[in-house]
């Protein structure tokens, strides 16, 4: 098969080897720091959570980034990438050490979400830093589509292991902040393992090509604005890019809101206590990132039929035609069957985004797009979790949000198909 025979040409490449090792460990301690953060936050037993407090976590854990991400955008293309990963996780295994030492100490919700913002942040720019160095480390432009269904497919799927990990250990523990606080350990010695893999990489390996200019702060901002600027009037340029940029953050909207009643169906509709609601979330989880593995096999396969925007638009209106099929039941089966689909129909849109904009975004550039990137995934899931918590009931059953969901998924296919006929 051509994608086994890609697969095992990328897998021989070591500086891709090495790139896809940062990015193993780096994103499965996100999935264990990202459910220490849900168990905590949702599923504690002392804490009575609704759609607004889960929209509100979000917001403060995602916007004050949203604001600033552009800025670090172009910073990204000023530093040596590889330093980016090395510093970054290095950062993020002492933050979330101290998140750990705030859980134990019960310190107000004030800090601890202080705490987390840091390590989130530094998470969105760990993240750009990969997506824009992976055509560093691929040998030719033929196997890129490859490489973004296997990179970043690989890194949730370790995200989806991490959190099935963190799981694990949360519901094995004897309960309350002591257990949370070792899942956020685990998760803060995963970011030490993969800020020292970004040692195997050469300094200079990653890029970017142009020099590092030291300048004054007044000046480094200016130069800051300016390069952010440049930066969308190179991908207003390219419409095919903010095409894709678009219909995907739309579907990263309608993700958003679908998790927020995922989360409140399984902690008041579907279960009797917290171990349990945490325990089919845990499932949830692993039916969703086979979703993502299966994107990564039939993504290459799809592109070469549909190409990447009529794959991104066969995505929007299967989840369009199944996503209410399955879930206005409300009932456990059907909605684990949509999370597979949901899954698979998001992350297979992604590969395909992902690699429009690196085909069409040059190399100076990268670091802002993927930023900008960043930036629109963040303030769409927050506005999802928003409008979510304007339209669910407590117990997370409401047939005009997921109605509304569908109409947005067949409006961003339609609109692809009139996109690709023009």
């Amino acid at each position: 098969m051509p994608v086994v025979r890609d697969l095992r040409v990328l897998l021989h490449l070591r500086d891709f080897r090495h790139l896809l090792t940062v990015r193993l460990l780096s994103q499965a301690a996100d999935g264990v720091y990202q459910v220490a953060l849900a168990a905590y936050v949702v599923f504690s037993p002392e804490k009575q959570t609704s759609p607004a407090a889960i929209a509100s976590a979000m917001a403060v854990l995602l916007l004050p980034y949203s604001l600033l991400g552009p800025f670090a955008g172009v910073l990204l293309d000023r530093m040596r990438r590889r330093q980016v990963l090395l510093c970054g996780n290095l950062l993020r295994a002492a933050l979330a050490s101290g998140t750990a030492l705030l859980i134990v100490a019960r310190v107000p919700d004030w800090l601890f979400y202080v705490s987390a913002l840091s390590v989130t942040a530094v998470n969105r720019f760990v993240l750009a830093g990969l997506s824009a160095s992976l055509p560093r480390v691929v040998d030719s432009a033929e196997r890129l589509v490859m490489a973004n269904s296997l990179s970043p497919t690989a890194g949730t799927l370790a995200a989806t292991a991490g959190g099935g990990l963190a799981f694990a250990v949360r519901l094995a523990a004897p309960g309350g902040v002591a257990s949370d606080a070792c899942v956020v350990l685990l998760g803060a010695v995963l970011y030490l393992c993969a800020g020292l893999a970004a040692l195997r990489m050469p300094v200079g390996l990653l890029g970017p090509d142009a020099r590092v200019i030291r300048t004054r702060l007044r000046t480094a901002l200016a130069v800051t604005v300016r390069g952010l600027a440049a930066g969308m009037r190179h991908l207003a340029g390219r419409r095919a890019a903010a095409c894709a940029l678009a219909a995907m953050t739309l579907m990263r909207f309608c993700y958003g809101a679908l998790t927020v009643t995922l989360l409140m169906l399984c902690r008041y509709a579907w279960s009797d206590n917290d171990s349990q609601a945490l325990a089919l979330l845990g499932y949830a989880v692993g039916v969703s990132g086979a979703g993502f593995f299966a994107a990564a096999l039939v993504t290459p396969w799809a592109v070469g039929r549909l190409g990447r925007l009529g794959w991104i638009a066969c995505c929007a209106a299967t989840a369009a035609v199944l996503e209410p099929a399955l879930g206005l039941p409300f009932e456990p089966a059907p909605m684990l069957v949509a999370a597979f689909v949901l899954g698979l129909t998001t992350q297979g849109a992604k590969i395909s985004t992902d690699t429009v904009v690196q085909a069409s975004v040059d190399d100076a550039f990268r670091g802002r797009v993927f930023s900008l990137y960043d930036v629109l995934f963040n303030v769409a899931f927050v506005g999802a979790a928003a409008v979510a918590a304007l339209m669910l009931p407590p117990d997370g059953r409401s047939p005009l949000l997921v109605a509304t969901v569908a109409v947005i998924y067949a409006t961003i296919a339609l609109t692809l198909r009139g996109f690709i006929r023009r």
